[in-house]
């Protein structure tokens, strides 16, 4: 499997998510960038988990059907074509880091996958149908983690 460079212009890799992109300030996504998308990619995958969370790993956002031409995406935008799944707080997209007051320094995996294949999955897709679906199909995968505290 290939790495594809993940990065954001609004963190830096293991380093803190600004209050922007959290529950407590504006709740949209960062902005992020990518390169290094292996050739035959058909689609993107997108998924942001915290495994810090106290009932277990916590899922912040899913989005798939991301063009394999895209080199990153905007604050809080989302192409046309793409799907976002369910996030762990019982909606759908993005949902920023709201880690428990007090708790030490959460850490945030944004994790980007290139496909062979197109996954069809239907909007409201969980973290673990996309895994399901993706298995075998994956060509590259990247890994920015953000960690946040409040």
């Amino acid at each position: 499997m290939e790495a594809i460079e993940l990065r954001s212009p609004a963190f830096d890799d293991h380093a803190p998510i600004p209050p922007r992109f959290s529950r407590d300030g504006d709740d949209v996504s960062p902005p992020l960038e990518w390169r290094g998308v292996p050739e035959g990619t058909v689609e993107l995958a997108l998924v942001c988990e915290d495994p810090d969370g106290p009932g277990g790993t916590f899922v912040h956002w899913v989005a798939s059907g991301l063009d394999p031409s895209l080199t990153g995406l905007g604050e809080g935008e989302l192409p046309p074509g793409a799907v976002e799944g369910a996030n762990d707080y019982g909606g759908t997209g993005y949902g920023g880091p709201q880690p428990p007051v007090g708790d030490p320094a959460h850490r945030y995996f944004f994790r980007l996958y290139a496909l062979s294949e197109p996954l069809a999955v239907s909007p409201r897709a969980s973290a673990e149908d996309l895994r399901r679906v993706m298995d075998g199909k994956e060509l590259g995968r990247g890994t920015l983690v953000g960690i946040f505290q409040r």
